[in-house]
């Protein structure tokens, strides 16, 4: 979905004139090395890019506008190689607008027991010169991630590709437009909010648009692009009998397609990363998006039901994180639960739009009848969510800020048939129990909509709250209500309720 590779994190070290040219002729041979390793790395998904060491106010200065203007310049690597005095990265470090990993570690990894000496210490200072500059960016007040370890552990790697993942996730969302065909599901509270707070927070635009001139875009395809589409579905998918060409159904199939290839095309065309629609404002539409917007998410596209532009926004910046990662991120709703004393379970689905990237088996395309929205019967892919790890993730807007809430669960085979529930499914158990789960989710206002993700964790969430400046809030295996109050009224002190 994403190429990596077109962007670029730029590996910056800092020094300074004391040592001499030959310290600092090392101190350069280093970072070239360490920067080139990290960019021939299959570990780390963007470009490294070496920056001369920095010696001074200027050059820092000098280096951190430069990163500003580069479009393609998604965040800086800081690592002082030997002791590189705080005070001249004040002004460079206030300019910054990109996000910042400190990496603390040496060029050595182990210490020459039998060479060591002055010259050796003068040039490997790392674990004194990063104290240093971790110093001036607390005094500062400023979010970084911090990474420890020697530069070519595996640890290291897998850290930094994570940092990586999330920095061109802010990098995507900064300027993306998402559309909110119609508006809000009528007087639901949560999926609204402030779209002008969340442009200021995240960069992401929201706007309306009129169903009638999406339906004129899809009106407006052919046949022939109808028949392709269709033949895709065939081979993709396993169609129900009703669905083929020659079925009964078949014109419901080339009604999906039609619908799909003109939200494509809108979306294109008007460079949109997602979008957002609700059964209440189908004017001029023949059924309501099922295969569509699980198709849209599956190449990319944000997506949430019911006007929740938030959601949509989530589950785009979480499709980003984890582009080329095993498993998938869909929009998603806890439904149902299953309160057996011995198995308590989540079941979680909605009306047609759930994300085929996190199929456990082919999806099967079936069509079945709707009890809301008053339009034909719509076409969906129908499967059950493969097992493991996963998180589920809710942006919620409380008016003086935007909280970042996240549930680890435990996604689990469904072993039942449910030969009456033709939607997609997964079934979880939520940590630490549903119980306590379910009780915090309610305290902290989580909404019932979230963005479900099997190939990320809590990790990618809290570096992307961090560089945002947002509030995040977990519910985990740790849990326990009365320490989660109290951590919710400590951040209403916090952020001022």
């Amino acid at each position: 979905m994403i190429n990596y590779k077109q962007f670029e994190v730029w590996f910056l070290t800092g020094s300074q004139d004391l040592y001499g040219e030959e310290t600092l002729r090392q101190v350069d041979a280093h970072s070239r090395e360490i920067s080139q390793y990290y960019n021939d790395s299959p570990a780390i998904s963007v470009k490294v890019v070496f920056k001369p060491i920095v010696k001074s106010s200027d050059e820092i200065f000098a280096t951190i506008q430069d990163a500003n203007n580069a479009s393609n310049c998604i965040g800086i690597v800081a690592w002082m190689h030997t002791f590189s005095p705080a005070k001249m990265w004040i002004r460079g470090l206030n300019a910054l607008q990109k996000p910042l990993l400190h990496l603390h570690t040496q060029y050595n990894r182990d210490i020459p027991w039998s060479e060591i000496d002055m010259d050796f210490m003068n040039l490997n200072q790392s674990a004194h010169g990063d104290r240093e500059f971790g110093f001036i960016m607390t005094r500062m007040r400023m979010n970084r991630k911090v990474v420890v370890g020697h530069w070519k552990s595996a640890h290291t790697l897998g850290e930094l590709d994570q940092w990586t993942r999330v920095a061109v996730a802010k990098h995507d969302m900064n300027g993306a437009k998402f559309a909110r065909f119609g508006d809000n599901m009528r007087q639901v509270a949560v999926t609204d909010g402030d779209k002008v707070a969340a442009e200021m927070a995240f960069g992401f635009s929201v706007n309306t648009y009129a169903v009638g001139d999406l339906v004129a875009v899809i009106n407006a395809v052919h046949d022939s692009e109808i028949d392709r589409l269709t033949e895709e579905y065939e081979d993709t998918y396993s169609l129900v009998a009703s669905l083929r060409k020659g079925g009964e159904r078949n014109a419901s199939l080339r009604d999906a397609a039609q619908i799909e290839l003109g939200m494509r095309q809108f979306l294109e065309s008007g460079g949109f990363k997602g979008y957002t629609n609700t059964f209440e404002d189908l004017h001029g539409m023949k059924q309501l998006p099922g295969i569509a917007s699980q198709r849209l998410m599956a190449s990319g596209y944000g997506y949430a039901g019911e006007g929740d532009w938030k959601t949509a926004a989530m589950v785009r910046a979480l499709k980003v994180m984890g582009s080329g990662l095993n498993g998938g991120t869909s929009f998603m709703e806890d439904y149902t639960y299953h309160f057996n004393p011995d198995n308590n379970l989540v079941l979680g689905a909605h009306m047609l739009e759930i994300c085929p990237s996190i199929a456990a088996e082919k999806p099967s395309a079936q069509i079945h009848p709707l009890g809301i929205g008053g339009k034909d019967d719509p076409v969906r892919l129908v499967f059950n969510a493969a097992a493991g790890p996963a998180i589920n993730v809710s942006l919620i807007d409380l008016g003086n800020r935007f909280r970042l809430l996240v549930n680890e669960v435990e996604a689990v085979k469904v072993d039942h048939d449910l030969p009456k529930l033709p939607v997609a499914r997964v079934l979880w158990k939520p940590a630490p129990s549903l119980q306590t789960a379910c009780a915090a989710w309610i305290y902290a206002g989580g909404a019932h909509h979230t963005a479900y993700s099997q190939n990320l964790n809590t990790d990618y969430m809290e570096m992307f709250a961090e560089m945002l400046g947002v509030e995040m809030v977990v519910i985990d295996k740790d849990t326990q209500l009365r320490q989660f109050k109290n951590e919710l009224r400590w951040s209403d002190g916090y952020f001022g309720k």
